[in-house]
């Protein structure tokens, strides 16, 4: 396989040169359905591009995303009903109009909550999805070309997917472990009349995955060209009722009745005292192994296609994972087993040589995970919230993080940094404060900023909701909590471009400027630049948007 160009390879080379260590850079963990949109979640429309360009203004060389994978119970990115297609949700309706495929009074008829701060995944479930029917069969019959192309091209397990979408649907959203009367029905036992049956639901499907990735890879050229990489996220674990686990059982540790016998979770930690039970399936490495990690290769190329760089969630369990029996309630009765180790990861890097990775090592480490991470030549994860214990002097403070880390203010498992700062013990506070010299004149989240970037670490990730100084209405997902996770969203005025400038000072005070060649980032009540709107029903329905905050600011005032 020919070695990907990839200009955003996150190494720079050595004098002799290899790879020795990342590039001095920087970049900002924003979800895209934290965007601000009029229409109930963000999407890849007019917001994603001016969010682009308040990267490039800032002098950014990344945006970090979370899965853009279709969730399923939960509305959890790591828990979707397949680790390759897209979520339709992000599909923007906007740019459906523009292209023909609705009309403005089509969208404006759906109310899809007027609450500016928070999804409601419920009614995007029932207002947003019959949208996308009506969209795809429109596309199927004006573009049917570009359908039949994308459907004789795309990878198996996006195909995977939409027959296996379409079997859901007839069978009223059930998992498949109860298709056949009660029980499961994995791929190599669906008669093959029922698939053929189902011929025009499996069209319309690809029909809407051909328009996620035509609008995604849209703005991706955008970004790109902004001279900024995407750093995407691949979950280490598919979920049991997804297309992954239906169409390839065998690769997993089910049963004769295709029942988990283990599920995956982590034991008790920093994050919670019963440890944390996901209860995904766990991977027949056996099997795996004897393919040469074939299933694998083919997620992370589609990955590959997706983004710049890929992390890998919960690398860890490439060395040992924490098996729980299949019918506890909590993960404190787990027990580790042995993963593949440099195995996968070798076997990984001759199949996709070009790809640049991330290993996320946290949580609880051994010797033998330092040693898999630092053998894998991946650079690895540090969390600048998790360095203030007043008694340890910890990796994780900034004067000690490696330069071959990626050091985050925090991921979407953890608090903003100001809810932090609030909760932790008075201690911890005040070794901060000590330690970064923390005032007010500066804020809290600008000084904790500060301490990241002047840190050695090659690469400086900070969440938006740190940038914008929130506190606990910013946080993204809390562990162990089963319901208010993944609503977070951005105002439309948050991300101005004086906010541009003051973190572009940052970037260059401490050597990670990237400069994008003078974008001019303006924040104002237009739609920015062609791409955000070809007609003028797009660019009233965002000076609508934009009005409603200013209304919701006021009333928050009052």
């Amino acid at each position: 396989m020919t070695e990907k160009n990839n200009p955003w390879d996150i190494f720079k080379n050595g004098a002799d040169g290899s790879d020795s260590h990342l590039k001095r850079s920087g970049g900002i963990l924003m979800p895209v359905f934290s965007l601000p949109s009029p229409h109930g979640i963000g999407t890849f429309g007019a917001a994603a591009y001016k969010f682009a360009d308040f990267l490039a203004a800032s002098g950014q060389s990344y945006w970090q995303v979370l899965p853009l994978k279709p969730t399923g119970f939960g509305d959890s990115p790591y828990q979707c009903f397949s680790s390759a297609a897209g979520n339709p949700y992000f599909i923007d309706l906007d740019m459906l109009v523009d292209d023909g495929l609705l009309t403005a009074d089509e969208v404006q008829k759906s109310d899809f909550g007027g609450e500016l701060r928070r999804i409601d995944y419920g009614k995007l479930f029932s207002l947003r999805l019959p949208l996308l029917r009506l969209a795809a069969e429109r596309n199927i019959r004006r573009n049917a070309a570009e359908v039949e192309q994308f459907s004789r091209c795309c990878s198996t397990q996006i195909y995977d997917y939409a027959v296996f979408t379409a079997l859901k649907t007839h069978f009223g959203m059930k998992p498949w472990t109860e298709w056949n009367a009660g029980k499961a029905m994995p791929k190599q036992l669906v008669p093959a009349e029922l698939i053929e049956s189902q011929a025009d639901e499996i069209r319309l499907q690809l029909s809407i995955q051909q328009l996620f990735f035509k609008q995604w890879n849209r703005l991706k050229n955008h970004v790109n060209q902004l001279g900024i990489g995407i750093i995407g996220d691949v979950p280490i674990y598919v979920a049991l009722d997804s297309a992954d686990c239906w169409a390839n059982s065998r690769h997993f540790m089910l049963d004769e009745s295709f029942v988990p016998t283990d599920v995956a979770g982590v034991p008790p930690d920093y994050f919670s005292p019963t440890g944390q039970l996901w209860g995904n399936p766990l991977y027949n490495w056996e099997i795996h192994a004897s393919e040469n990690y074939a299933w694998w290769a083919e997620r992370l190329q589609c990955a590959q296609k997706l983004y710049d760089v890929v992390r890998i969630d919960h690398f860890r369990g490439f060395e040992s994972f924490w098996a729980v029996p299949f019918g506890e309630t909590t993960a404190e009765n787990g027990r580790w087993l042995p993963a593949p180790g440099m195995d996968f990861v070798n076997a990984v890097k001759r199949r996709l040589p070009g790809l640049s990775f991330i290993a996320e090592d946290l949580g609880f480490l051994t010797p033998e995970v330092h040693e898999l991470v630092k053998n894998s030549g991946f650079p690895g994860m540090s969390i600048l919230q998790f360095g203030f214990n007043p008694d340890a002097n910890s990796d994780y403070l900034p004067h000690r993080v490696a330069e071959n880390r990626v050091y985050y203010t925090g991921t979407h498992d953890n608090a903003p940094i100001m809810q932090w700062f609030a909760e932790a013990s008075e201690s911890e506070r005040r070794f901060a404060e000590q330690y970064l010299a923390l005032n007010a004149a500066e804020g809290i989240n600008w000084g904790m900023i500060r301490g990241g970037m002047c840190s050695p670490a090659g690469i400086f990730i900070a969440q938006m909701q740190d940038v914008l100084g929130l506190s606990a209405e910013g946080r993204v997902n809390t562990p162990g909590v089963a319901s208010g996770n993944w609503q977070w969203r951005m105002l439309p005025h948050e991300c101005s471009a004086a906010l541009a400038e003051k973190l572009r000072e940052y970037m260059r005070m401490y050597g990670r400027l990237h400069d994008c060649g003078g974008i001019n980032y303006e924040h104002n009540n237009v739609v920015p630049r062609e791409y955000c709107g070809k007609n003028a029903d797009t660019q009233k329905r965002y000076k609508l948007l934009v009005r409603a905050v200013a209304e919701y600011l006021d009333s928050v005032d009052n």
